[in-house]
């Protein structure tokens, strides 16, 4: 996207779709132009004579048609919506442009809704929005629409500038319209490639180095592991066109979301753009490119933005320096916010064995140890009803792929009377543990530090709720006394939500700070 202003007159352009410039439009292929049937505002002043009864978009019909002669003029009228005429009309047309003329008055219809209509209609066809209006008077036009023009005023000047962008047609400079050459100093959109992994590894982790501080630095092997999930991962690149370096990449993963393998959860897990490339669509480029694929696979039923498994990053680090330009996307990201994907904070916790003071806590009513293989289809009901009340999704995957391995050990349980009602995953580096493969951090960070992962404690259980604070410390201290009879002296638990007091009074320090940020599709 860009815009340029001149004498507080801006033409602002969006092209997430590379549907611009109208090049490849043959003879015979139909532009339809939607106008609203009723007079703009206002026309700023000096702008020539207009007849009352002349349609206000006959210059932009005109002007279109001078660089593809085939256009069909249909106007809609707020008060009856899209109709069937409408929709004909489109499905017969290459291209649709979409014109608002700003907020809705009282008691009319939105435009922005009917245009949304408009979208639902087109399909696959290209469909650009014409507007005269501050965006933020109409709600986010950018993140509903791929293709969207602003303009500052219907007037014959303006509408000629309009069709001139459309078709990438340069135009001298005027007093009263903005220099449209300025406008395309920038490219707006990028072509999307898919990820090649045989030949864009290296490329792509030199670009993670070149993002991210060095504690989040990976080794090659390991950015390979974690991006090489055949069926559940798809990742896409923006190349420089004349080197053909990588100079975007965007990691995307599905997950089932709970037991059932129907519902998805679909992660934009990563979007890396070189320092030098910001600020010239490619990130854009490929959110938008992402976003679209996973929303079209089918049993996606909400998108998160950071991954669940494998952890790249459990959501945007806190304080990012892009939280505004992700909220322009469409992503709610409310800092203070308590409700779910929303931002709340979540972090992940670091623990030095000399420093835990709960070693010899008691609960006798409850019996702590490693789960066997009698033990793991209670482990396996007890996950499924504790990540389905409380929305954690993919954990029930987490512990379904250790069924008959001899990683079901790693699993250490809370019993009482031979019910299990708590559970913890504990993993560390060259165990082959599938949990290892998914959690990288804590042998990044170093080869002594073991994971805690995927809590499950059944609070529902009146005598477990009221002992809750207590049940987690005594789990954790078993998870503790695993890993140390391993060779493991700290310890990582990642994605705790809420705890901070808790956790601090044990002896964790916050290792990393992320938020929770996810939509329902």
């Amino acid at each position: 996207m860009c815009s340029f202003t001149q004498e507080h007159q801006t033409l602002f352009i969006q092209d997430s779709q590379s549907y611009l410039p109208l090049s490849n439009l043959r003879d015979g292929d139909l532009i339809l132009l939607l106008t609203p049937g009723i007079v703009p505002e206002a026309s700023p002043p000096n702008s020539g004579p207009e007849s009352p009864t002349r349609d206000p978009f006959e210059p932009l019909g005109k002007a279109l048609a001078r660089h593809h002669p085939w256009v069909r003029h249909v106007p809609y009228l707020p008060r009856n919506g899209i109709t069937g005429t409408h929709v004909v009309h489109i499905r017969l047309a290459a291209v649709i442009i979409f014109v608002i003329s700003g907020p809705p008055r009282h008691g009319q219809v939105s435009q922005v809704a009917l245009a949304d209509i408009m979208r639902s209609v087109c399909e696959q066809r290209p469909h650009i929005i014409l507007a005269r209006c501050d965006a933020q008077e109409l709600g986010s036009l950018e993140r509903s629409f791929p293709a969207t023009i602003e303009v500052p005023s219907f007037t014959p000047l303006h509408m000629e500038a309009a069709a001139d962008i459309l078709f990438g047609k340069l135009r001298k400079p005027s007093p009263t319209v903005p220099m449209v050459q300025n406008l395309m100093l920038s490219p707006r959109a990028w072509p999307v490639e898919v990820w090649d992994g045989e030949h864009d590894a290296s490329a792509v982790h030199d670009l993670w180095d070149q993002c991210f501080p060095e504690e989040f630095h990976l080794g090659r092997h390991q950015i390979e592991s974690l991006l090489r999930r055949d069926g559940y991962a798809m990742h896409y690149v923006v190349r420089e066109p004349r080197s053909s370096h990588i100079v975007g990449f965007c990691a995307t993963y599905t997950t089932y979301a709970d037991s059932g393998g129907e519902r998805l959860l679909g992660s934009v897990a990563a979007i890396l753009v070189h320092p030098s490339w910001r600020q010239r669509g490619v990130g854009l480029s490929l959110h938008n490119y992402a976003v679209r694929q996973l929303t079209k696979t089918r049993g996606v039923c909400r998108l998160q933005l950071g991954s669940t498994f494998p952890r790249l990053f459990y959501g945007m680090p806190v304080d990012s320096p892009w939280e505004d330009w992700f909220r322009r996307r469409g992503w709610m990201i409310k800092p203070l916010s308590t409700t779910p994907g929303t931002g709340q904070e979540v972090c992940d916790w670091f623990l030095r064995f000399t420093g835990w003071p709960a070693t010899g806590l008691m609960l006798s009513c409850l019996t702590f140890r490693p789960c066997t293989m009698a033990d793991f289809d209670m482990v396996l009901g007890l996950v499924e009803k504790e990540s389905r009340s409380k929305d954690h999704v993919g954990w029930y995957d987490q512990y379904a792929r250790l069924a008959n391995t001899i990683h079901v050990q790693e699993v250490v349980i809370a019993l009482d009377g031979g019910v299990v009602v708590a559970a913890a995953l504990t993993y560390t580096k060259n165990t082959g543990s599938p949990a290892t493969g998914d959690l990288p951090w804590a042998s990044t960070i170093a080869n002594d530090v073991g994971g805690v992962t995927c809590v499950c404690i059944n609070d529902q259980l009146p005598r477990i709720a009221n002992k809750r604070d207590a049940v987690m410390i005594r789990l954790l201290d078993s998870c503790i006394r695993a890993l140390a009879e391993q060779g493991m002296n700290k310890l990582l638990i990642d994605a705790v939500k809420g705890g901070d007091e808790g956790f601090q009074s044990m002896g964790f320090q916050k290792w990393a700070k992320y938020r929770d940020i996810w939509r329902d599709v």
